[in-house]
């Protein structure tokens, strides 16, 4: 198993394995999560629980704790975009990029052309042509559009070594039963209770009432709406969310590949089921300067490592199909040149009733 560059304690350990999915949903929710280790061997009071997840936040180890928003379910959109920076002014087109607010990432990644790779995030589909047009028009350099045609997997564990090291441990029973809404849209109080989640939960042992009382709201209809929530697909899960480079994984492979279009919805879900695999698109080519149509995302802690993640995938594929020396790549994260996460105050309101 992985062996963490931080110094974490048994229960550092313990709480990164068992707590990135699957926390209760409960106005109390450390005391059952408190339990639940214990029934697991490792010995912690809700109150420890609560005060060493809040510093394992503070310290960096954890980038947040709460519920994880699904922005695309909250309105409006958003698409990975490439393109060129030519090296003797990479870092002043980097800038021009960077200074849109609609761009939330910003990836320096090798490759021979496109070695620019960003996340454009906004609450019309129409504004993804405005803002890369305004772009193009600054940096005087072409953009590569490629926005998600199918999504197979969204989903990251990144485990140590230590207790639960499966992280197996699921308590997303937990909470009221609730019934999915088929509402699109939000109400103003759904709308003001995401952007007040989005950056995280208070770590508490009361976070769904301190979130109540900063909406002026009863804590029931918190939980109850985070529940209905996660039901729904708004929000992905509620747990821990890690910082993956405190905890060693470096290594950041895009892999990406000329899957065969009449076989690329049986590969797909092969690929996302593999443990590694943290994100999982089919993507659309562009003629002439990228053929790749499928990309599968891994990490790990070390370029060893990564290669043979990047092996496993390529054995999947080869079940399928032929796959060639020109037929795949792996673009490695070099550089992270802007991170500030989905802003979904402009979304939400475009999709608020």
């Amino acid at each position: 198993m992985i062996q963490a560059d931080a110094d974490l304690s048994h229960l550092d350990r313990a709480i990164v394995n068992a707590f990135q999915g699957g926390f209760p949903v409960v106005e109390r929710p450390f005391e059952p999560a408190a339990e639940a280790l214990r029934d697991r061997g490792v010995d912690v009071t809700a109150s420890e629980l609560c005060r060493r997840i809040r510093e394992l936040d503070e310290e960096g180890i954890l980038s947040r704790f709460g519920a994880l928003v699904n922005a695309e379910e909250i309105g409006g959109t958003a698409t990975l975009v490439a393109m060129h920076a030519p090296p003797e002014r990479f870092d002043d087109v980097a800038e021009q990029v960077n200074d849109h607010r609609e761009v939330a990432h910003n990836y320096e990644r090798e490759h021979p052309h496109l070695n620019m790779w960003f996340v454009v995030s906004v609450a019309t589909e129409s504004r993804v042509d405005e803002v890369l047009g305004e772009i193009e028009a600054e940096t005087g350099q072409p953009t590569y559009n490629m926005p998600k045609r199918h999504e197979f997997h969204v989903g990251a564990k990144f485990l140590l070594d230590g207790p639960i090291s499966d992280g197996d441990l699921d308590l997303s029973h937990l909470g009221p039963d609730v019934e999915p809404s088929d509402e699109r849209l939000l109400t103003p109080d759904e709308r003001d209770l995401v952007l007040e989640i989005q950056g995280g939960l208070p770590v508490t042992e009361t976070p769904y009432a301190d979130v109540a009382d900063a909406l002026g709201q009863d804590t029931e209809w918190v939980v109850e709406t985070i529940k209905r929530f996660d039901v729904e697909g708004k929000v992905r899960r509620v747990g821990v969310i890690p910082n993956h480079y405190a905890l060693g994984y470096s290594e950041n492979g895009m892999t990406v590949w000329n899957v065969p279009d009449d076989i690329v919805m049986e590969v797909g879900p092969e690929i996302a089921s593999l443990d590694f695999v943290t994100h999982c698109y089919r993507r659309p080519r562009h003629e002439g300067v990228w053929p790749y149509n499928f990309f599968a995302m891994t990490h790990g802690r070390s370029k060893a490592e990564s290669d043979a993640r990047v092996e496993r995938v390529r054995e999947v594929m080869s079940e399928h199909w032929e796959v060639g020396d020109d037929d795949w790549d792996t673009l490695f994260s070099t550089r992270i040149l802007k991170k500030t996460g989905i802003r979904l105050d402009e979304r939400a309101d475009a999709n608020t009733e």
